[in-house]
């Protein structure tokens, strides 16, 4: 069995629609979603209608966690606070009632077996959407925040747009990176892809090109708040 993980998409309709190809070309026979669907990209609505369209497990982060509720003092570096709600004010602007009741009401981790393998998803740790777990952190720092609290086999999260594999206590912990927007300098697209075969699992960091100068261009064609700041994002790859 194939299944794919995809998340941060951040409203970057035409990343989402690269890898979803991707995936297509790769007979993935299932994808799951880990969240932070539509805030901080220029095409909030159709990235969403692209994940909706899947019927497929999805899960909150961060990201739509603001959508719903707006960003709180405290949650980002005070200097940004003002810009950040400006954005996510324009992202609900874009969405209907619809949209964001389903925002809301989406759960927060996976549970699901592979073939005898058990698999736990979340966004950012299986207690916080928003606490921050780099790929540098000691084994002790990645179990107890990350592996504490439900047995599996794998435990795959986003959150932190980049993407890694470890392997701890013969368990494997594995950051799928973000669809939309890229931070570990490489300007692609980045999912995770499972494989299991009788109980065997091979995990896999796929990258795919985007041309980024046509996902940048969206930000001005819309009009988007900070346009410069993401669009530059987007090209390189980085914050």
């Amino acid at each position: 069995m194939k299944l794919a993980f995809i998340s941060d998409i951040h409203g970057n309709a035409v990343a989402l629609e690269a890898v979803l190809a991707d995936i297509l070309m790769r007979e993935i026979d299932q994808i799951f979603v880990l969240g932070d669907l539509c805030y901080r990209g220029p095409e909030p609505k159709r990235a969403l209608d692209l994940i909706r369209e899947l019927n497929t497990e999805v899960i909150k982060g961060n990201a739509d966690e603001w959508v719903v509720r707006g960003v709180k003092e405290g949650e980002v570096p005070a200097q940004a606070l003002e810009i950040m709600n400006t954005e996510r004010d324009w992202t609900v602007s874009k969405l209907n009632e619809d949209d964001l009741s389903y925002l809301a009401n989406l759960p927060t981790s996976i549970q699901t077996e592979a073939d005898g393998v058990k698999i736990h998803a979340f966004h950012a740790t299986p207690e916080s959407l928003f606490d921050i777990i780099p790929p540098n952190s000691d084994d002790d720092k990645i179990e107890q925040t990350l592996m504490a609290g439900q047995a599996a086999d794998l435990y795959l999260y986003a959150h932190i747009h980049k993407p890694y594999i470890r392997f701890i206590g013969g368990r494997i912990v594995m950051n799928i990176g973000s669809v939309g927007l890229p931070f570990d300098g490489l300007a692609k697209a980045s999912y995770g892809i499972v494989e299991v075969n009788q109980g065997q699992i091979s995990t896999t960091i796929q990258r795919v090109t985007v041309d980024p100068e046509l996902a940048a261009a969206k930000y001005d064609e819309v009009g988007y708040p900070n346009a410069d700041m993401m669009a530059r994002i987007v090209k390189n790859g980085r914050l």
